[in-house]
């Protein structure tokens, strides 16, 4: 078994800390951190999923309303042991070239696109944990036979839990967390063959 470089090692007995992160210039890019432990990226990223992130991010920047962004890869410190990192988020926001992570209050929607490594987390840990925080809406963008398809939900701030809002495929419209609509056939080139 090959020996863990030094910096891998917990700094505690608790784990790692999410500000612990931006002290760590030899982590992997995309480095999350879920209950205080790492969680890295592998194996490479699907050609389908970067497609899907980046179609969806110029879909979202040129419909979202005055006052919100649209960031790609950029964590969300949830609390002390939670620092996941969306594939795509509007936040509410002014625009700061230092920064390293949002708060859950200034996210208005955290997207997740489903990778085979990631379907889990996505569909599971990251649902539970968006909604604990209180991040109002969540998708979740899954792979159907090549064609994007997302589960929406909404925070129910009763319950403080997602309530599934809709499943939608060729084509989203939804009032919130903005006025939107999607052409979802457009974000993937059709797979030859």
């Amino acid at each position: 078994m090959t020996t863990l470089p030094d910096w891998m090692r917990p700094p505690r007995a608790e784990g790692w800390f999410a500000d612990d992160l931006d002290g760590l210039p030899q982590a992997p890019r995309h480095t999350e951190l879920i209950d205080g432990a790492f969680v890295f990226r592998f194996p490479p990223q699907l050609r389908w999923h970067s497609e899907v992130v980046g179609g969806l991010k110029s879909a979202l920047t040129a419909q979202v309303p005055a006052g919100l962004r649209t960031s790609r890869d950029m964590p969300i410190r949830l609390d002390n042991h939670n620092r996941p990192e969306p594939d795509l988020l509007v936040t509410e926001t002014a625009y700061d070239s230092d920064r390293t992570w949002f708060t859950p209050e200034e996210v208005r929607l955290a997207v997740e696109v489903v990778s085979p490594e990631s379907a889990h987390r996505d569909r599971t840990v990251k649902l539970h944990k968006y909604a604990k925080a209180g991040i109002p809406h969540y998708w979740c963008v899954e792979d159907e036979d090549g064609a994007p398809v997302i589960h929406v939900y909404e925070l129910d701030k009763p319950t403080g839990a997602y309530a599934p809002a809709g499943i939608f495929r060729n084509t989203l419209k939804r009032p919130v967390p903005f006025d939107i609509t999607l052409d979802l056939d457009s974000l993937t080139p059709p797979r030859a063959g």
